[in-house]
Parts: C-alpha cells; sequence; structure tokens
C-alpha cells in the first residue's frame, strides 16, 4: 500500500500539506478533489519524492520515500502522468517507453520495443509509434505518457491533473484509457477536477482545502447528503464544479 502518515510541507513559510494521513491500497482508485492551492499536486509529488517532506512520513509498499536507497526501489512501483505530458521531445513515442525499461530495469532492448509497441497500441496509438511528440496532439501526447509511465509495470499509478491542459475532445479520449485501467484492476491515486468522472471510476474520494485532508469517504458516500455532502466546504465546492 501507499501509506502517508501526518505529512507536512511548507513553502516559503506557507504550509500546504498540514498533518495529511491517508492509506491507499492496491486495487483502489482515490480520486483527489479540491480548488487550486489546496496541495493535491503538492501531495503527489511527495509520494514520488519529488517534493521532501517537512514532516511525516510516506512509504510505498513499505520504502520510505525520505531514504534516497529506498526512493528508488518506491519508484520501481509507482509511475507518475504529469499534466503537461513531460515527454522527451528528441525521442519518438516507443523510444519514450522504452527508456525507463531499457535504463533502470534493465529489460532488453528487443523485448522493451516490443512492450512498448504493444501498450501503444492498447492506447490506440500503434500508428504512431514512430512520431515525436511534436507531431502528436495534446490527447495523443497524453495517451504515450499514460502508456510510458505503465511500461514499468507500477503498483500505483500517479495522475497529476491529466485532463487539464487538453479540450473536450482530447479529455474524453484520455478519460475512456482510464476509465479501462481503472476496470481491469489499476490502482490509481487521481488528482482532478473532472468530478463526475471521479464519481464514476473512484473507489473512493479525498477532499483538501488548504493543505488539509477534510473528507476520504467511499465514492457513494462521499456523494450523499449525509457523507461528504454534509461537509459545507465540500458542498460549496461540487456546486460551484456544477456551475462550471
Amino acid at each position: 500500500m501507499i501509506k502517508i502518515e501526518g505529512v507536512r510541507k511548507v513553502f516559503n513559510g506557507v504550509t500546504v500539506l498540514d498533518h495529511i494521513d491517508l492509506k491507499v491500497e492496491k486495487g483502489e482508485v482515490v480520486s483527489i478533489l479540491g480548488s487550486s492551492g489546496s496541495g493535491k499536486s503538492t501531495l503527489l509529488r511527495c509520494i514520488n519524492g519529488l517534493e521532501k517532506l517537512d514532516g511525516g512520513s510516506i512509504s510505498v509498499d513499505g520504502f520510505d520515500v525520505a531514504r534516497p536507497k529506498e526512493l528508488a526501489e518506491a519508484r520501481k512501483r509507482s509511475a507518475t502522468v504529469f499534466q503537461l505530458f513531460n515527454l522527451y521531445p528528441h525521442m519518438t513515442a516507443v523510444q519514450n517507453l522504452m527508456l525507463a525499461p531499457v535504463e533502470v530495469l534493465k529489460v532488453p532492448k528487443a523485448k522493451a520495443e516490443a512492450d512498448a509497441r504493444a501498450l501503444l497500441a492498447s492506447v490506440g496509438l500503434s500508428e504512431r509509434a514512430d512520431a515525436y511528440p511534436a507531431q502528436l496532439s495534446g490527447g495523443q501526447r497524453q495517451r504515450v505518457g499514460i502508456a510510458r509511465a505503465l511500461a514499468v509495470n507500477p503498483s500505483y499509478l500517479l495522475l497529476d491533473e491529466v485532463t487539464s491542459a487538453l479540450d473536450p475532445e482530447m479529455t474524453a479520449e484520455v478519460l475512456r484509457i482510464l476509465a479501462r485501467l481503472a476496470d481491469e484492476g489499476t490502482t490509481m491515486v487521481f488528482v482532478t477536477h473532472e468530478v463526475e468522472f471521479a464519481r464514476t471510476i473512484s473507489s473512493r474520494v479525498v477532499f483538501l482545502e488548504k493543505g488539509r485532508l477534510l473528507v476520504d469517504l467511499p465514492t457513494t458516500e462521499f456523494f450523499a447528503d449525509d457523507g461528504g455532502l454534509a461537509n459545507p466546504r465540500v458542498r460549496q465546492f461540487l456546486s460551484n464544479m456544477s456551475k462550471g
């Protein structure tokens, strides 16, 4: 599991994560909701070790991300899909997917390429495998990003606002892929503003507000009047999102 205990993070004297406690079991899809600046993306960056903690601890399958040697093991078990794709522009789609399996996992190049092409086919991009990122649409680049994350066979997939830079049609492309992964039992932690999508695919929904975890409930309870909606801030947030 991913275990987050008492996590604090401070930037320039401002507390952006305030004693967060959260556990994610294998097979769960946990959506993290909250307004901009609530700490959602920072929490993901702490899980994958891109931000150092100012308090508390995070472990991935028992490996402490605050310890460099253990962080390397934790990163073998989780993979992140970023908001702005973060593909290497000088590499083709298939080369982007091959890099980590070959360099980190020491997979033979021939197998890594075969696996990469199969993954690209699974996200509908077999015909674009040899294209460079600049030759792909935003939705295609994000699907390459998802396939690249899956290329290391992670136990956990961390997704950071992966549709926020896309238009509605491209967003629908990406969400279809994520819904399929959820159906297949992929464990995901999903930071999003796509409330209805979160309602559809999540087993649990977490709500952050100003760095604090206000609500952590099974999805049906989160959206119930006597569950998450009983919290005035959650009710206000969902109302504002529905108007948007």
